[in-house]
C-alpha cells in the first residue's frame, strides 16, 4: 500500500493561515487518512494538526524599512522552512501569500529539491506594483493558484501556470451572521450608531493604525457622546490590540474572531485598516472608511512604484473609489474622523455606499465554486503531473 501523501503549508501571517486552513480541510475532506500535512502557520492551521517550528507573528512584516530592520530574524526562519522540508520529504509545498518570505523559502526549497513540486497561493499584486514580480515568481515556482481573474494574465504571460480559485473572503456565510444579537449581548441600544473598528491583523499595522484610530474616535465622540465602538482583535494580534484599547479613554467593546461577522452586520460605518476585512464588510453590508500607513521611507519608496489607483479590491475591481481610502499622510484622526462622520450622520448616503460595495463584488467572482475545494483540485492535479512527469 503507498504512503499517504505529505503536504507542506507555509504561512507567515493571519490571512495566510486561514487559507491554509481552509486548504488542509478541503484536502482531508477527500483524502482523509490518505493526506498528512507539515509546515508552518497559525492557530487555525494548528487546528487541522500543522504543528509550527515558530510562532508567525514575528514575520507580519509591513515595508521595506520594518523588513530590512528584521531581516536576520527573517533569514533564520526562512533557514528553518527550507530545513523542515529537506527534513520531512513532503510530496509538494504550497507557499501562502506573504510575498517576501515565500519568495525566499521556495528559492532554498528549490535550491536543495529542484524535483519538489512547489505551489505559490496567492501572487503578488503585480497588477498594483513592481509587475517584475511576476517573471521572479515563474522562475521560483510550478504553479500558482490566484484569487482574482485580473490576475492570472501578468503571471501566464512569463510562462507560469495559473488556476484562479477565487477569494475565500467572497464566500464567508454571513447568512448566521446575527447584527441584532451582537448589540443585544453588548447591551448596545437597536438604534444607536454603532462604529466598529478593525485596526489590522500584523504587529507594525496595530503599532501604527491604533493611535491614529484612538483620535479620530476621540473627535467622533466629541460629536456624539453616545456613539458606540467595537474594536475587532485579530487571532494573531488580539493581546495587543486588547491591551491598547483598554488604556482609551472611551469604552470600546472587545470583539474576537468568533463574534467578528455579528459585529460586522451590527456595524452603522466601520472604519478598517485596508486587507480582507474590506470584501467582509462588504459582504455584511456595512460602509466602510479605509486607511493605511507605512513607515515613511518605506512609502517614499513605494511610491515610485504604485500604479494602482486603489488599494480596495472591491474599488480596484469596480475601477472606482466606492469606499473612501486614506493612505499615508492623508489617513490622519481629522480626515478619518470627517469621512466616517459624514457616514454616520447620512443614512442614505451610507446605504447607497453598502449597496454599491456589495455590488462590486460580482465583479470580484462572488457566486463562483469554494476556493479551498479549486485549490485542492489544483493541487493534487500539479502532484500528479510531477509524478507522470
Amino acid at each position: 500500500m503507498s504512503r499517504p501523501l505529505k503536504i507542506m503549508l507555509v504561512a507567515a501571517e493571519a490571512s495566510g493561515d486561514a487559507l491554509g486552513a481552509g486548504l488542509a480541510r478541503a484536502l482531508k475532506a477527500r483524502l482523509g487518512a490518505d493526506v498528512t500535512f507539515v509546515g508552518v502557520g497559525g492557530p487555525q492551521m494548528a487546528a487541522e494538526g500543522i504543528v509550527s517550528p515558530f510562532d508567525i507573528a514575528e514575520l507580519s512584516i509591513l515595508g521595506w524599512i520594518e523588513g530590512l530592520r528584521a531581516y536576520g530574524k527573517v533569514k533564520r526562519r526562512v533557514e528553518e522552512t527550507a530545513a523542515l522540508a529537506e527534513r520531512e520529504k513532503p510530496d509538494a509545498v504550497v507557499l501562502i501569500d506573504s510575498w517576501g518570505f515565500t519568495i525566499r523559502v521556495a528559492k532554498a526549497i528549490r535550491a536543495a529539491r529542484p524535483d519538489l513540486p512547489l505551489i505559490k497561493y496567492v501572487g503578488p499584486q503585480v497588477w498594483a506594483s513592481r509587475p517584475g514580480r511576476a517573471r521572479t515568481l515563474a522562475a521560483a515556482v510550478d504553479h500558482l493558484l490566484a484569487l482574482y481573474s485580473f490576475d492570472a494574465p501578468w503571471f501566464e504571460r512569463e510562462g507560469l501556470p495559473t488556476t484562479v480559485v477565487g477569494s475565500s473572503a467572497l464566500h464567508v456565510d454571513m447568512a448566521g451572521a446575527d447584527g441584532a444579537a451582537f448589540r443585544a449581548r453588548r447591551g448596545i441600544a437597536a438604534d444607536a450608531k454603532l462604529l466598529l473598528v478593525l485596526p489590522g491583523s500584523r504587529p507594525s499595522e496595530i503599532t501604527r493604525m491604533t493611535p491614529v484610530y484612538e483620535a479620530a474616535i476621540g473627535k467622533l465622540k466629541a460629536i456624539d457622546p453616545a456613539l458606540e465602538i467595537a474594536v475587532v482583535a485579530a487571532g494573531t494580534v488580539a493581546r495587543d490590540v486588547a491591551g491598547r484599547v483598554a488604556a482609551w479613554p472611551f469604552r470600546a467593546h472587545l470583539v474576537d474572531e468568533a463574534e467578528k461577522y455579528d459585529a460586522m452586520r451590527a456595524a452603522t460605518v466601520a472604519l478598517a485598516t485596508s486587507g480582507t476585512v474590506s470584501t467582509e464588510l462588504a459582504l455584511a453590508g456595512a460602509p466602510m472608511v479605509i486607511a493605511y500607513r507605512i513607515d515613511g521611507l518605506s512609502y517614499q519608496l513605494m511610491k515610485r512604484m504604485v500604479t494602482a489607483k486603489h488599494v480596495t479590491l472591491f474599488n480596484v475591481a469596480a475601477d472606482e473609489r466606492i469606499a473612501p481610502e486614506f493612505i499615508q499622510h492623508e489617513a490622519t484622526p481629522a480626515i478619518l474622523a470627517a469621512a466616517v462622520g459624514r457616514l454616520l450622520s447620512d443614512p442614505a448616503m451610507a446605504a447607497e455606499q453598502a449597496q454599491r460595495q456589495t455590488a462590486a463584488l460580482d465583479l470580484m467572482g462572488r457566486g463562483g465554486a469554494d476556493p479551498s475545494e479549486l485549490a485542492a483540485d489544483a493541487v493534487l492535479k500539479v502532484i500528479a503531473a510531477k509524478r507522470k512527469a
